[in-house]
């Protein structure tokens, strides 16, 4: 921008003679914001842009611009397909070359999405279909792994359905009708040159068409192309290195042993196929805009070089390695590499005039850059957007789909009644309340599918009549079949949004975005009658929406920008930062080609995954020549640690030890370290909170309860004092709680005669509102612990159950002790035994003698005092009935254990001790945290297995380690 103002401006007229040609629509808004912030600077109220032609980048998967018709003859070339009709189209016919083997589903459109790419790589190249059946590729099928060969004959088969489809219906790909358009461009230039200038700017790409188009361009009197950032200073037989690139009498481009991924190896192409040398080529002066340093310019050639020329990095001098104005920044993770970028970013808004470019192909670190600088209110857009699928339009659409695949499971349901888009525009309030009530109804194991479950739960809540309006938005959904054409299921969906949302999921810019992407989506799916899985419509619509970018409006700070790879190709800063350069990052990791094998796209010239490396090795280069730069990297990413990118590495090996420490930015990274961190403080002590007598008593105390209160009296104290209860997950897997309520219940029902175990397990099963496919786990394993427990009952001489699920009430030193024996068995002898039935793994010898499980033991205490109506005798028998797996037992479940030492050499309770020692563990349990004032101090004791719900509350890990520290 900076050398075309004072080339081509006009008095009066500004830029508005000029013909532009760029890469892309992004580059095409780059060259917009640039004129308004030049024209601004130089105090101009108003101005006149050049016009602006976009050729499309089809790595973008854009159209062409309106404008390039009005360079060729438009009218006489065929119109192009719309490409979502392609996509979809091509999902039909990839399932009938497929057959059985096909693809279903999401997977199905990704594999025609990737096919249609293929096909426009093999255009842009203009490559003929018939290519594929010559002796070059022929040759290469009997070495190819079976998978490739069955993918060759697929692509070989859609192709063929495909051009037969359009030539009926008169249309050609996007691609081809580029390449016409490029040629019939050339031809009408060359006939009839324009009057203004034109000129190309920032277009890498090496297409035969286009680059036909560039040399016609490069030879009228007024034309112009502007190659980013060719090295006109590397040597020739560097040069001569990366390759025949193509060049005419050669074997084509892209082939083995040229260096596809050096930088330059893709303007060499172009330049091949335009018919120039790169002599030819002349250095593109931008008058006013600052640069690298001179010195910079042979280190950044030499960082590059291929194999064979690096070996010159021996001889260098240190001043010739010297990267001077480049830092490197080496964070310990995305969010300190973050906040480091955003550190530098606001140091130098500090300085007047300067302009700041953060360039890094991870969205996910440019999210974080753009929240850490609002720190200090500096709001900054994102160029590359954010997949529509991320936004809050786009995310209540894939909510609803997901309602109607998992049939209004309890997650998407909440996150949908949630949403911030529902009910905006109304008694939001109203409607929150209403669903949180029913969100806390719905907490632990999935009920079953449908809305039938979900009426039930939203009377229990409170708000049956608020769910009689849901229920209208949502069945339709529900209702539907399971395989359904897609524009039907987009209706359904649609309506259901604007029910919930009104005009809300329009309003802004993602809602905008959404509509054309449903409307476009919508139309082609009518055209092909796609038909899509209920259950595969979310996976689908998410890939789909992940290609298509929200692009913020105008607005953030005007000396600041976050580019991606893309868009920073057409754009300067005083300072650069080069983000995530990690390996998989920057560069990309090359993802294999699911349609043709490699060795098949080199033989027909095409390029392959390597060559994109170039690319993103030519965009560091590129932003190398700022007058400023730094290059940041994490050595942690969150899968684990991260691999330095190939491009960082190269740096180091450059500049060598002593120079990389000159270069190295750790100021940077310390202070991203200590803007957040905080004065020192002591540590959190261990607490042990001392409560009131009266909330210590409270009114009633539970033996479930008093069995905490020896192992973790904090825990007691959460729970019974402070009153609180941790809530189940939505959907949560079948807790121990959970399991031991259902057997309970059915074990209680079998001893009052009520049916079989089968039945009453199937019925509770039922009545529990459990899902079917957790129903359908969890009952065969219940079946049988079940089983053996009624073979241990029936098969029991000399005792009976006299009690199941008997509660007793007992009045003790004052207080009322509470609690419920499993089953109570009357012995031969007239005694009792108290059992208690666990679901899961039963308290431990020690864990019983030491008082951390004195449930049992309590139970014992109050049945001998009589706590249960009808119930007299004396506690003999002491048992826990575990339902959990052994080896040993007929049915694969169930064991029988006591703390009594009953049968064994070692281990246990003397029989007459038991009752003594926990009326002991009971008394003095009482005595210290009932009926005394002993602190409940968190994780007393140690060795006792504890419920951890309330660690948090506990701010366990500030304390735990350090209890005997003085802290």
């Amino acid at each position: 921008m900076a050398g075309l103002v004072p080339r081509y401006a006009e008095p009066g007229f500004g830029l508005a003679r000029l013909t532009l040609l760029l890469p892309s629509t992004r580059a095409a808004r780059t060259m917009q914001e640039a004129f308004v912030r030049h024209y601004g600077a130089a105090g101009q109220q108003g101005l006149l842009l050049p016009r602006m032609v976009v050729v499309g980048d089809l790595d973008l998967d854009e159209t062409l611009g309106p404008l390039i018709d009005s360079m060729g003859a438009g009218l006489d070339v065929p119109p192009a397909v719309d490409p979502v009709f392609r996509w979809l189209r091509l999902a039909e016919l990839v399932r009938d070359a497929r057959g059985d083997k096909a693809p279903k589903g999401s997977a199905l459109l990704n594999l025609a999405f990737a096919t249609g790419q293929v096909m426009d790589r093999l255009l842009a190249e203009e490559v003929r279909p018939e290519a594929l059946w010559e002796p070059e590729v022929l040759d290469l099928v009997p070495d190819m792994a079976e998978h490739w060969v069955g993918a060759l004959k697929t692509f070989i088969a859609v192709q063929q359905a495909w051009l037969g489809e359009l030539e009926e219906r008169g249309q050609v790909d996007a691609a081809t009708r580029r390449n016409l358009l490029f040629r019939a461009a050339a031809a009408r230039l060359r006939e009839s040159p324009p009057p203004g200038p034109i000129v190309a700017a920032g277009v890498t790409s090496a297409a035969p068409a286009l680059a036909h188009l560039l040399r016609t361009i490069a030879d009228l009197p007024n034309g112009a192309v502007i190659l980013p950032d060719l090295d006109l200073t590397l040597p020739e037989a560097v040069w001569d290195e990366l390759g025949a690139a193509g060049a005419p009498g050669e074997e084509g481009p892209f082939a083995k042993g040229d260096a596809v991924t050096h930088p330059q190896y893709h303007l060499k192409v172009l330049l091949n196929r335009m018919g120039i040398a790169r002599g030819e080529v002349r250095a593109w002066h931008r008058a006013g805009m600052a640069a690298a340093p001179p010195e910079r310019s042979h280190a950044i050639a030499s960082l590059f070089l291929p194999p064979l020329a690096s070996r010159a990095w021996a001889d260098l001098k240190p001043e010739r390695r010297s990267l001077a104005g480049v830092r490197l920044m080496e964070s310990a993770h995305p969010e300190e590499e973050a906040q480091a970028i955003a550190l530098l970013v606001r140091q130098a808004l500090a300085e007047p005039e300067k302009r700041v470019a953060v360039v890094t192909p991870d969205r996910g670190l440019a999210g974080r850059v753009v929240q850490h600088l609002r720190r200090w209110n500096v709001v900054v857009d994102d160029s590359a957007g954010r997949p529509l699928a991320q936004t809050a339009a786009g995310r209540l659409l894939l909510l609803l789909a997901e309602v109607a695949a998992e049939q209004a499971a309890p997650v998407p349901l909440m996150a949908l009644l949630g949403h911030p888009l529902v009910k905006r525009e109304g008694d939001r309030e109203g409607w929150l309340r209403a669903a949180r009530a029913l969100d806390l109804k719905l907490r632990g194991p999935r009920p079953q599918a449908g809305l039938a479950a979900l009426a039930d739960k939203a009377h229990e809540a409170g708000v049956a009549e608020w769910w009689v309006g849901v229920v209208p938005v949502l069945e339709p959904l529900l209702d539907s079949v399971d395989e359904l054409p897609l524009a039907q299921a987009l209706d359904l969906l649609v309506r259901a949004g604007e029910t919930l949302c009104g005009l809300s999921l329009w309003a802004e810019a993602d809602g905008r975005a959404l509509a054309r992407f449903v409307e476009t989506l919508r139309e082609n799916a009518r055209l092909t009658g796609l038909t899509l899985g209920r259950e595969d419509l979310p996976a689908a619509l998410r890939d789909a929406m992940d290609r298509e970018a929200v692009r913020p409006p105008y607005g953030g700070h005007p000396r600041v920008a976050i580019y991606g790879l893309l868009e920073a190709r057409m754009t300067r800063a005083d300072l650069v930062i080069c983000g995530g350069l990690n390996e998989g990052t920057w560069p990309a990791a090359p993802a294999s080609d699911p349609v043709l094998a490699p060795a098949i796209l080199r033989v027909l010239g095409v390029p392959g995954a390597d060559f994109r490396i170039g690319l993103a090795a030519h965009d560091l280069a590129g932003a190398l020549g700022a007058p400023q730069v730094v290059l940041s990297r994490a050595r942690r990413e969150a899968g684990g640690p991260a691999i330095a990118s190939r491009f960082w590495l190269r740096v180091r090996a450059l500049l060598g030890d002593d120079l990389y420490k000159r270069h190295e930015d750790a100021e940077s990274v310390a202070l991203a370290r200590s803007i957040d961190r905080r004065l020192t403080v002591p540590w959190h002590p261990r607490p042990s909170p001392r409560p009131a007598p009266h909330q210590r008593r409270g009114k009633e105390l539970s033996v479930t309860t008093l069995d905490r209160l020896r192992s973790d009296p904090y825990q007691f104290y959460a729970q019974k004092v402070l009153g609180l209860k941790q809530l189940d997950l939505l959907d949560a897997q079948p807790t121990a709680a959970w399991q031991g309520t259902l057997a309970h219940a059915i074990l209680q029902d079998w001893h009052e005669g009520r049916g079989s175990m089968e039945a009453l397990a199937d019925r509770h099963l039922v009545e529990m509102d459990a899902h079917p496919v957790m129903r359908a786990l969890w009952r065969p394993r219940l079946l049988r612990a079940l089983a053996w427990v009624q073979a241990e009952v029936e098969g029991a001489e000399g005792r009976r159950p006299i009690a199941w699920e008997k509660a007793g009430r007992l009045d003790y030193r004052g207080l009322v002790l509470t609690g419920k024996a499993d089953r109570i068995d009357r012995l031969a002898d007239g005694t009792l035994a108290i059992v208690d039935y666990k679901t899961g793994k039963a308290p431990g010898d020690a864990q019983v003698e030491q008082g951390f499980a004195m449930q049992l033991g309590t139970l014992a205490l109050l049945a001998q005092r009589g706590a249960f109506e009808n119930i007299a005798g004396r506690p003999a028998a002491f048992e826990y009935w575990s339902l959990g797996r052994n080896a040993e037992s007929e049915t694969g479940f169930g064991k029988i254990t006591t703390p009594l030492k009953v049968g064994r050499k070692r281990g246990g309770i003397e029989p007459e001790q038991f009752l003594p020692q926990a009326q002991h563990h009971l008394d003095e349990a009482l005595d210290k945290w009932i009926l005394g004032d002993e602190g409940f101090t968190a994780r007393l004791n140690p060795d006792a297995v504890v419920y951890t719900e309330f660690d948090h509350l506990m701010r366990l890990e500030e304390w735990l380690g350090r209890e005997g520290d003085g802290q």
